[in-house]
Protein backbone atom coordinates (compact mmCIF):
# COMPACT_ATOMS: atom_id res chain seq x y z
CA UNK A 1 0.00 0.00 0.00
CA UNK A 2 1.00 3.51 -0.21
CA UNK A 3 -0.39 6.64 1.05
CA UNK A 4 0.47 10.08 -0.08
CA UNK A 5 -0.39 12.53 2.55
CA UNK A 6 -0.63 16.42 1.55
CA UNK A 7 -0.56 17.91 5.14
CA UNK A 8 -0.65 21.78 6.12
CA UNK A 9 -0.86 22.08 10.14
CA UNK A 10 0.17 25.82 11.44
CA UNK A 11 -1.05 28.16 14.25
CA UNK A 12 -3.50 30.93 14.02
CA UNK A 13 -2.82 32.42 17.03
CA UNK A 14 0.72 33.53 16.96
CA UNK A 15 1.05 36.17 14.41
CA UNK A 16 2.01 36.17 10.90
CA UNK A 17 5.40 34.33 10.81
CA UNK A 18 4.37 30.62 12.01
CA UNK A 19 8.36 29.01 9.94
CA UNK A 20 9.11 28.65 13.55
CA UNK A 21 6.03 26.18 14.49
CA UNK A 22 6.12 24.70 11.41
CA UNK A 23 10.31 23.80 11.65
CA UNK A 24 9.69 20.96 14.71
CA UNK A 25 6.88 19.41 12.56
CA UNK A 26 9.21 19.44 9.47
CA UNK A 27 12.01 17.95 11.81
CA UNK A 28 9.20 15.28 13.33
CA UNK A 29 8.05 14.46 9.63
CA UNK A 30 11.64 14.18 8.31
CA UNK A 31 13.07 12.14 11.47
CA UNK A 32 10.15 9.44 10.69
CA UNK A 33 12.09 8.28 8.04
CA UNK A 34 9.11 8.62 5.24
CA UNK A 35 9.59 10.17 2.18
CA UNK A 36 8.52 13.91 2.04
CA UNK A 37 8.92 16.94 0.11
CA UNK A 38 8.13 20.41 1.30
CA UNK A 39 6.26 23.13 -0.71
CA UNK A 40 5.48 26.80 0.39
CA UNK A 41 1.42 25.56 1.21
CA UNK A 42 2.43 22.31 2.97
CA UNK A 43 4.10 18.89 3.03
CA UNK A 44 3.38 15.88 1.01
CA UNK A 45 4.57 12.34 2.26
CA UNK A 46 4.86 8.77 1.28
CA UNK A 47 4.05 6.32 4.09
CA UNK A 48 3.02 2.39 3.35
CA UNK A 49 -0.03 2.64 6.09
CA UNK A 50 -3.04 4.97 6.66
CA UNK A 51 -2.36 4.43 10.49
CA UNK A 52 1.05 6.07 9.36
CA UNK A 53 0.11 8.80 7.98
CA UNK A 54 -2.70 9.52 10.63
CA UNK A 55 0.08 9.15 13.49
CA UNK A 56 1.86 11.94 11.83
CA UNK A 57 -1.35 13.90 11.57
CA UNK A 58 -1.44 13.24 15.66
CA UNK A 59 1.80 14.12 16.14
CA UNK A 60 2.14 17.56 14.15
CA UNK A 61 -0.59 18.46 16.28
CA UNK A 62 0.67 17.24 19.63
CA UNK A 63 4.01 19.56 18.40
CA UNK A 64 2.18 22.36 18.53
CA UNK A 65 0.09 21.72 21.73
CA UNK A 66 3.28 21.25 23.71
CA UNK A 67 4.70 24.78 22.07
CA UNK A 68 1.40 26.61 23.24
CA UNK A 69 -0.76 26.92 20.50
CA UNK A 70 -4.09 27.40 21.45
CA UNK A 71 -6.03 27.32 17.96
CA UNK A 72 -4.51 25.18 15.16
CA UNK A 73 -5.50 25.00 11.59
CA UNK A 74 -4.92 21.79 9.24
CA UNK A 75 -5.84 20.59 5.97
CA UNK A 76 -4.93 16.71 4.76
CA UNK A 77 -5.64 14.98 1.55
CA UNK A 78 -5.18 11.92 1.51
CA UNK A 79 -4.29 9.41 -1.69
CA UNK A 80 -4.50 6.15 -0.64
CA UNK A 81 -3.44 3.07 -3.26
CA UNK A 82 -2.97 -1.00 -2.92
CA UNK A 83 0.07 -1.80 -4.45
CA UNK A 84 3.06 0.52 -5.49
CA UNK A 85 5.10 2.54 -3.37
CA UNK A 86 7.55 5.24 -4.55
CA UNK A 87 4.51 6.84 -5.97
CA UNK A 88 4.99 10.38 -4.54
CA UNK A 89 8.34 11.31 -7.50
CA UNK A 90 6.46 8.98 -10.16
CA UNK A 91 3.00 10.91 -10.38
CA UNK A 92 5.24 14.23 -10.99
CA UNK A 93 7.35 12.22 -13.83
CA UNK A 94 4.34 10.78 -15.29
CA UNK A 95 2.48 14.12 -15.82
CA UNK A 96 6.28 15.48 -17.23
CA UNK A 97 5.97 12.70 -19.96
CA UNK A 98 2.76 13.70 -20.29
CA UNK A 99 3.38 17.45 -21.41
CA UNK A 100 6.52 16.49 -23.25
CA UNK A 101 8.91 18.11 -20.41
CA UNK A 102 11.94 16.53 -19.27
CA UNK A 103 12.25 15.34 -15.79
CA UNK A 104 15.09 17.71 -13.75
Amino acid sequence: MSVLLDLSIFPVDRGAGVSGFVAPVIAMIRDSGHDYRLSPMGTVVETDTLPEALALIERAHEILDALGCERVYATAKLDIRKGQGGRMEGKVESVRKQIGQVAS
